[in-house]
């Protein structure tokens, strides 16, 4: 047996963003039915100037692959001072019938296709089906690849974009024009974009002031992005006290997701989370249920969206010879 290598181009033309969906929304299925194991993932901080690395593990049983995925990010001083990228990501695949390494990928582009497929995921089961404009709050790399994702599974008439810097804002709007023919309006203020918006999407770190719940207006759906530790949070505790709640993973999003905030303030309780997407995909509990309704989908990420991405990418890549075999094991 020999182990696949697939190096970052290869791994950008084994998959689009349509596959992407469609694996994303296998493992929240598979997530919801106990058909995965994924222990908490492991993050280290590096000493000072130095960024993070985390390292995350999932065992779809189903497909039986095991995947560990190291993401770093951070490093700021990488370009200059050893040639190599601020941000890096590695996955490897392993067969669990023999627990053999059947692959080395990049991954550096993994986390950002699977979060942005993740975003429209949520928008199919819980936006409103007449929804047509989308405030996006935070304009960086996420923000457009949540564009990219929802633009393949709705018609997107208009993006009113906020960002701390109009800088950043005003790119965003030159690349999203370019890229997709949509009218970018770059908001003066937060507000004025979070009230135009049908669909609320929220790619900051995480770290700024909050999206108010008085202007988020009736119908909107939320997708919240950018908390995804103890410490960030982008959304006003209040807008969960009268919103339905979906989650990826209830462990998480209680822990250590955009949910623990009014958890905490005891604005709801447990009970009060409507379920997982999975769930919701399954059709174990309904979605949206009428044009009024606030939906909330906290996202955190985990481990089997990158299992079933990248196990998509590594089939696909042998059923078009792509990529370098190379003898790893020795009897």
């Amino acid at each position: 047996m020999e182990t696949l290598l697939l190096k970052k181009n290869e791994v950008a033309r084994l998959i689009g963003m349509t596959e992407v969906i469609g694996a994303v929304e296998e493992a929240y299925k598979a997530f919801s039915s106990d058909q995965v194991e994924q222990p908490d993932y492991i993050g280290i901080h590096l000493p000072s100037l130095r960024g993070e690395i985390d390292f995350k593990l999932g065992y779809d049983k189903v497909a039986e692959i095991i995947s560990m995925k190291a993401h770093s990010g951070g490093f700021t001083n990488n370009p200059a001072e050893h040639g190599v990228p601020n941000s890096m990501g590695t996955i490897l695949l392993f067969d669990a019938r023999s627990c053999a390494l059947i692959c080395i990928m990049d991954g550096s582009l993994i986390t950002g296709l699977r979060t942005g497929a993740a975003g429209a995921v949520s928008v199919k089961a819980l936006a409103r089906k007449n929804a047509r404009t989308i405030a996006s709050i935070g304009t960086g790399n996420q923000a457009r690849m949540q564009i990219r994702a929802i633009n393949e599974i709705m018609k997107i008439e208009e993006i009113h974009a906020w960002d701390s810097t109009y800088e950043t804002s005003s790119k965003y709007k030159a690349d999203i024009e370019r890229e997709f023919g949509i009218p970018v309006t770059v908001a003066s203020s937060k507000k004025e974009a979070v009230e135009r918006a049908d669909i609320l999407i929220t790619t900051t770190r995480g770290k700024g002031s909050l999206v108010e719940a008085e202007s988020v207006k009736p119908g909107t759906h939320i997708v919240a992005i950018g908390t995804d530790q103890r410490g960030k949070q982008e959304l006003d505790p209040e807008l969960f006290r009268n919103a339905k709640i979906i989650v990826d993973s209830l462990s998480q999003c209680t822990q250590k997701g955009e949910t623990w905030h009014p958890l905490n303030k005891d604005i709801i309780a447990k009970d009060d989370i409507h379920g997982e997407i999975g769930e919701v995909l399954l059709g174990r509990k309904p979605g949206r249920e009428s044009d009024d309704e606030i939906t909330i989908f906290d996202s955190t990420g985990m481990a089997i969206q990158d299992n079933t991405t990248a196990t998509k990418i590594y089939r696909n890549a042998i059923a078009n010879n792509v990529g370098t075999f190379f003898p790893f094991f020795e009897e």
